[in-house]
Protein backbone atom coordinates (compact mmCIF):
# COMPACT_ATOMS: atom_id res chain seq x y z
CA UNK A 1 0.00 0.00 0.00
CA UNK A 2 1.50 3.35 -0.98
CA UNK A 3 1.93 6.64 1.16
CA UNK A 4 -1.26 8.27 2.56
CA UNK A 5 -0.99 11.43 0.45
CA UNK A 6 -3.61 13.76 2.37
CA UNK A 7 -1.51 13.21 5.86
CA UNK A 8 1.15 15.39 6.48
CA UNK A 9 4.58 14.42 8.23
CA UNK A 10 2.75 14.94 11.83
CA UNK A 11 -0.56 13.10 10.77
CA UNK A 12 -2.50 16.33 10.59
CA UNK A 13 -4.57 15.94 6.99
CA UNK A 14 -3.85 18.79 3.76
CA UNK A 15 -4.88 19.40 0.50
CA UNK A 16 -2.33 17.87 -2.12
CA UNK A 17 -0.32 19.97 -4.56
CA UNK A 18 -1.01 19.15 -7.52
CA UNK A 19 0.58 22.20 -9.10
CA UNK A 20 3.64 20.53 -10.58
CA UNK A 21 1.62 17.69 -12.22
CA UNK A 22 1.19 17.70 -15.64
CA UNK A 23 -2.58 18.46 -16.66
CA UNK A 24 -3.52 15.25 -18.83
CA UNK A 25 -6.68 13.90 -20.08
CA UNK A 26 -8.43 11.69 -16.76
CA UNK A 27 -11.59 10.05 -16.84
CA UNK A 28 -13.52 7.93 -14.74
CA UNK A 29 -16.54 5.59 -14.35
CA UNK A 30 -18.61 4.27 -11.50
CA UNK A 31 -21.54 2.63 -10.32
CA UNK A 32 -23.77 1.70 -8.04
CA UNK A 33 -27.26 0.15 -7.44
CA UNK A 34 -30.65 0.59 -5.33
CA UNK A 35 -32.18 -2.90 -4.78
CA UNK A 36 -36.25 -2.64 -4.19
CA UNK A 37 -39.50 -4.34 -4.40
CA UNK A 38 -40.83 -5.40 -7.89
CA UNK A 39 -43.85 -3.25 -7.61
CA UNK A 40 -41.73 -0.23 -6.65
CA UNK A 41 -39.24 -1.21 -9.68
CA UNK A 42 -42.40 -1.56 -11.97
CA UNK A 43 -43.86 1.88 -10.69
CA UNK A 44 -39.98 3.57 -11.39
CA UNK A 45 -40.04 2.50 -14.74
CA UNK A 46 -43.93 3.85 -15.22
CA UNK A 47 -43.19 6.89 -14.75
CA UNK A 48 -46.06 6.96 -12.17
CA UNK A 49 -44.39 7.84 -8.97
CA UNK A 50 -45.86 10.31 -7.11
CA UNK A 51 -42.97 12.93 -7.14
CA UNK A 52 -42.24 12.36 -10.98
CA UNK A 53 -39.77 10.72 -13.27
CA UNK A 54 -37.19 8.85 -11.15
CA UNK A 55 -34.87 8.42 -14.11
CA UNK A 56 -34.66 12.25 -14.98
CA UNK A 57 -34.41 13.00 -11.32
CA UNK A 58 -31.64 11.00 -10.37
CA UNK A 59 -29.65 11.94 -13.70
CA UNK A 60 -30.07 15.27 -12.98
CA UNK A 61 -28.70 15.04 -9.23
CA UNK A 62 -25.94 12.95 -9.74
CA UNK A 63 -24.74 15.24 -12.70
CA UNK A 64 -25.14 18.33 -10.26
CA UNK A 65 -23.35 16.36 -7.16
CA UNK A 66 -20.37 15.68 -9.68
CA UNK A 67 -19.98 19.33 -9.91
CA UNK A 68 -20.39 19.45 -6.13
CA UNK A 69 -18.09 17.55 -5.34
CA UNK A 70 -15.29 19.27 -3.83
CA UNK A 71 -17.89 21.17 -1.38
CA UNK A 72 -18.84 17.82 -0.02
CA UNK A 73 -15.34 16.08 0.45
CA UNK A 74 -13.08 17.62 2.27
CA UNK A 75 -9.35 17.83 0.74
CA UNK A 76 -11.09 17.37 -2.86
CA UNK A 77 -9.69 20.29 -5.39
CA UNK A 78 -12.21 21.51 -7.15
CA UNK A 79 -12.64 20.49 -11.45
CA UNK A 80 -13.28 21.85 -14.44
CA UNK A 81 -15.18 19.15 -15.29
CA UNK A 82 -15.73 18.68 -18.96
CA UNK A 83 -17.79 15.66 -18.85
CA UNK A 84 -20.41 14.04 -16.49
CA UNK A 85 -22.62 11.55 -17.53
CA UNK A 86 -25.15 9.14 -15.20
CA UNK A 87 -26.94 6.53 -16.30
CA UNK A 88 -30.02 5.02 -14.66
CA UNK A 89 -31.24 1.35 -16.26
CA UNK A 90 -33.77 -1.18 -14.10
CA UNK A 91 -32.51 -4.29 -13.79
CA UNK A 92 -35.29 -6.99 -13.14
CA UNK A 93 -33.31 -9.95 -12.10
CA UNK A 94 -32.01 -7.30 -9.04
CA UNK A 95 -34.84 -6.50 -9.08
CA UNK A 96 -33.95 -2.42 -8.75
CA UNK A 97 -32.22 0.34 -11.06
CA UNK A 98 -28.30 0.21 -11.71
CA UNK A 99 -26.89 3.76 -12.10
CA UNK A 100 -23.69 3.96 -14.08
CA UNK A 101 -21.59 7.72 -14.22
CA UNK A 102 -18.73 8.69 -15.91
CA UNK A 103 -16.73 12.08 -15.49
CA UNK A 104 -14.09 13.65 -17.54
CA UNK A 105 -11.48 16.32 -16.80
CA UNK A 106 -7.93 17.22 -18.29
CA UNK A 107 -6.01 18.74 -15.35
CA UNK A 108 -3.74 17.56 -12.45
CA UNK A 109 -6.22 15.48 -10.75
CA UNK A 110 -8.03 12.96 -11.38
CA UNK A 111 -12.12 12.52 -11.59
CA UNK A 112 -12.82 9.33 -9.62
CA UNK A 113 -14.43 11.12 -6.53
CA UNK A 114 -17.05 13.07 -9.00
CA UNK A 115 -18.10 10.23 -10.50
CA UNK A 116 -18.54 8.07 -7.25
CA UNK A 117 -20.20 11.49 -6.13
CA UNK A 118 -22.19 11.16 -9.06
CA UNK A 119 -23.48 7.39 -8.14
CA UNK A 120 -23.96 7.78 -5.05
CA UNK A 121 -26.47 11.08 -4.76
CA UNK A 122 -27.87 9.40 -7.94
CA UNK A 123 -28.96 6.65 -5.71
CA UNK A 124 -30.25 8.69 -3.05
CA UNK A 125 -32.31 10.35 -5.08
CA UNK A 126 -33.75 7.17 -6.12
CA UNK A 127 -34.58 6.41 -3.02
CA UNK A 128 -35.91 9.60 -2.00
CA UNK A 129 -38.51 9.29 -5.35
CA UNK A 130 -39.62 6.00 -4.41
CA UNK A 131 -39.63 6.05 -0.52
CA UNK A 132 -43.24 6.59 -0.06
CA UNK A 133 -43.77 2.93 -1.90
CA UNK A 134 -40.64 1.36 -0.37
CA UNK A 135 -39.03 2.14 2.45
CA UNK A 136 -37.04 -0.93 2.67
CA UNK A 137 -35.15 -0.49 -0.54
CA UNK A 138 -31.29 -0.83 -0.17
CA UNK A 139 -28.30 1.25 -1.58
CA UNK A 140 -25.43 -1.09 -2.39
CA UNK A 141 -22.32 -1.57 -4.42
CA UNK A 142 -21.61 1.90 -5.02
CA UNK A 143 -17.72 1.63 -6.54
CA UNK A 144 -15.30 2.74 -9.33
CA UNK A 145 -15.07 0.78 -11.86
CA UNK A 146 -12.36 1.92 -14.11
CA UNK A 147 -10.04 5.13 -14.03
CA UNK A 148 -7.51 6.31 -16.90
CA UNK A 149 -4.98 8.89 -16.88
CA UNK A 150 -2.73 10.29 -14.14
CA UNK A 151 0.51 8.99 -12.85
CA UNK A 152 -0.88 6.12 -11.39
CA UNK A 153 -2.00 4.80 -15.16
CA UNK A 154 -5.32 3.07 -15.66
CA UNK A 155 -7.18 0.73 -13.37
CA UNK A 156 -10.43 -1.31 -14.38
CA UNK A 157 -12.61 -3.48 -11.77
CA UNK A 158 -12.11 -7.17 -12.72
CA UNK A 159 -15.93 -8.89 -13.29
Amino acid sequence: MGKLTHLAEAGEAHMVDVSEKPATERAARAGGRVVMRRETLALAVSGNAKKGDVFAAARIAGIMAAKKTSDLIPLCHPLALTKVTVEVEADPALPGLRVFAEAKVSGQTGVEMEALTAVSVACLTIYDMLKAADRAMRIEGIELIEKTGGKSGPFRRDG
